[in-house]
């Protein structure tokens, strides 16, 4: 893994949630190379700010990313989650820029 990254961890997790909310803790912490502890404070932080919901689904939870909040960064100007999301999981293939 790179020694820093553009992302917070937080915002990974997110990331992650919103790719498959059905995600486990475990495969979270695997993804992101983080522990399963780490995951699981940063999903509760998350969840705490109300950024993302959890519902028991039989043994396990399944996440709901909240895509209404707006995001706590001033230099996003109001930005939604949802907006941001949708920028790093565009479904659709951009054309990449070369330098």
């Amino acid at each position: 893994m790179a020694s820093w990254s553009l992302l917070t961890k937080h915002a990974r997790v997110l990331l992650c949630i919103a790719r498959n909310p059905n995600v486990r803790l475990r495969d979270i912490a695997a993804a992101l190379e983080i522990t399963e502890r780490s995951a699981y404070s940063i999903v509760g932080d998350l969840a705490d700010e109300g950024y993302v919901t959890k519902e028991k689904e039989g043994r396990r939870n399944r996440y709901v990313v909240q895509r209404n909040r707006v995001l706590p960064e001033p230099a996003i100007e109001a930005r939604s989650v949802g907006e941001i999301i949708d920028v790093f999981l565009e479904t659709k293939a951009r054309p990449r820029r070369t330098a």
